[in-house]
């Protein structure tokens, strides 16, 4: 009897874990949504990876892992884009170009393989602030994924709209969460086309 108590119990508390992390897809912004509707914040997604067999995934490009370091939870990085070239200007958006992978599916799935996953594995996804992640985890559900979450502040977090840090990522996000990231990367975790 005591057993079976136990087993309740714990199923209850796992219950009301995932239950608690449920964000409100109306409080997302457009650009953040996907088509899934499976949100985390960056807090959340930590306890998440502590807990639970999953795969978690840093969508960034090779170029913002290398300078700013990721999240020491996260299996791989697997850009989601990447810069077309270093020549190629994006005038309406003031950067530089970039292009989606088009190895970023096959990564992940041969990812999710070496985790022990099946393609229903839990698979949470992070980028810099939340909107690539959305269209990484988009892509994902159109190639069949459905157990998909998208970390909405991401590794940066999101843009301060007034005071001294007008126009700086410090309003949320893994970094300014103090959340355990590093600037030593594993090669095992990096993509490698």
């Amino acid at each position: 009897m005591k057993k079976h108590t136990l087993a309740l119990l714990s199923t209850c508390l796992a219950l009301t874990a995932t239950a608690a992390l449920a964000i409100d897809a109306s409080a997302v912004p457009e650009i953040k949504r996907t088509q899934i509707g499976m949100y985390l914040t960056s807090a959340e997604a930590y306890e998440m990876a502590l807990r639970e067999k999953l795969l978690f995934i840093d969508v960034r490009t090779r170029a913002e892992v290398n300078f700013l370091g990721m999240p020491t939870v996260a299996d791989a990085n697997i850009p989601y884009m990447e810069l077309d070239n270093m020549y190629s200007w994006d005038e309406k958006k003031g950067v530089f170009k970039m292009e989606p992978n088009s190895g970023f599916v096959t990564e992940v799935q041969d990812r999710l393989k070496q985790k022990g996953l099946t393609p229903n594995g839990k698979i949470v996804v992070m980028c810099r602030s939340g909107d690539r992640s959305a269209k990484a985890v988009d892509l994902l559900a159109k190639a069949g994924y459905q157990n998909v979450y998208s970390v909405i502040d991401g590794y940066e977090g999101d843009v301060a709209k007034e005071g001294d840090h007008k126009g700086q990522r410090v309003v949320n996000g893994w970094r300014n969460g103090n959340l355990p990231w590093s600037y030593s990367l594993p090669k095992d975790k990096m993509y490698f086309q």
